[in-house]
């Protein structure tokens, strides 16, 4: 692995040629994959966006409660900005699994969505889906635009809590792209992660809830962070989970699949068995830039932080780096000071970025000789 290291002149934006990790001739043979019982699966890597196991992944089927994916993505979302109370309604209790709310209580849209993501309550996916969306329909467009978004090619959402309808669909890659990207938002990861969780009523004022998680597989497969189980008779039992080990992330989705807490546990275990990390760069990596009227003509940036990938060995990969500076730096410059960013890609995939940054200080000189002339040169 070639460790990115650039010298800079003069120029605003660098773009790095593409470069292959872990190409070989003698890439490791298949011959252990795991069998499964579900009638669609997919283990996926996120960071590399790479698919290491796959069966039937992009078959349109009935996904139950794992649908609350979405539904809690976007209440999530919306809480960050207004988290509102719910008043809950006679019209938004539901058949099926249920947070129990009772008529006139009133709770924090984001509590709600945590008590809906640890029992998979139908009621609570109904309360969310008519105040956010005026309608369940009305919340359907919603996460179908949110889908569209993601580029869910074979998803279509009808209602907000999974109950079976035959336009109700999704696939297993296609839910596998959504919890990546839900894993990516602090709360989500934060509410799945946890294996109980109490949740507040804002009236009755006093009102807790002890929320249990229905994912077992929490309990079972070390390093897992997550996310959601499902379950009707037309879909069958259907899983949704993430794992984390070494810093690897893999996200794991089964559809229709009785044995689907061992079969998780089986691909985590070949999907970990191929995974390495590269280091793409590292805070210690200096760049070199010029500076105008300092009392130095250069100056070494570091980028903030190391940024590594996850991938499959013996796997190709496209890396591209992109750095991001002004065409020129002027004196005086801070010492901590950000002055650029350095951008990584991954199959055309943002993996990381981090700022650059100066460790010492360069000071401003302005009345030294030729300063003017060196300053027309440059």
């Amino acid at each position: 692995m070639k460790r990115t290291t650039a010298l800079l002149l003069c120029f605003a934006v660098i773009f790095y040629s593409f470069i292959s990790l872990g190409a070989s001739a003698d890439s490791k043979a298949d011959g252990d994959k795991p069998s499964v019982s579900a009638l669609s699966a997919i283990l996926y890597a996120p960071d590399s966006g790479t698919i290491i196991y796959e069966k039937d992944s992009h078959t349109r089927r009935p996904i139950a409660s794992i649908t609350k994916i979405m539904t809690a993505l976007l209440a999530f979302e919306f809480a960050q900005s207004q988290d509102i109370d719910i008043k809950f309604t006679a019209d938004m209790q539901a058949e099926g699994s249920s947070m129990y709310l009772k008529n006139g209580e009133i709770i924090k849209l984001s509590e709600l969505a945590k008590g809906m993501m640890m029992v998979s309550g139908n009621d609570a996916a109904n309360a969310i889906a008519i105040t956010l969306g005026k309608s369940t329909d009305g919340f359907a467009e919603m996460m179908n635009q949110k889908a569209a978004s993601l580029n869910m090619k074979d998803t279509h959402f009808v209602t907000p809590s999974g109950l079976d309808d035959e336009e109700h669909y999704s696939s297993a890659y296609d839910i596998a792209m959504l919890t990546a990207y839900s894993m990516e938002n602090e709360q989500f990861k934060e509410t799945v992660s946890q294996k109980s969780i109490t949740v507040k009523y804002t009236s009755p004022e006093n009102k807790t809830q002890i929320c249990n998680n229905h994912n077992r597989l929490l309990s079972l497969y070390d390093g897992c962070i997550g996310v959601k189980t499902g379950f009707t008779k037309t879909a069958g039992r259907t899983l949704s989970s993430c794992a984390e080990r070494n810093g690897v992330r893999l996200i794991c989705v089964t559809l229709n699949d009785g044995d689907d807490w061992n079969d998780h546990q089986k691909l985590y275990d070949y999907g970990f068995s191929k995974m390495k990390t590269e280091t793409l760069c590292q805070a210690k990596d200096a760049i070199q830039a010029n500076v105008v009227g300092g009392e130095a003509d250069e100056i070494q940036l570091y980028p903030s932080r190391d940024i590594n990938v996850s991938v499959v060995d013996g796997e190709q990969c496209k890396i591209e780096s992109e750095i991001i500076l002004p065409r020129f730096i002027y004196a005086p410059i801070r010492k901590g000071k950000a002055e650029g960013k350095i951008i990584f890609r991954v199959n055309g995939k943002i993996i990381g970025c981090a700022d650059l940054i100066a460790k010492e200080e360069c000071k401003a000189v302005i009345h030294e000789k030729g300063f003017l002339e060196k300053l027309f040169r440059r």
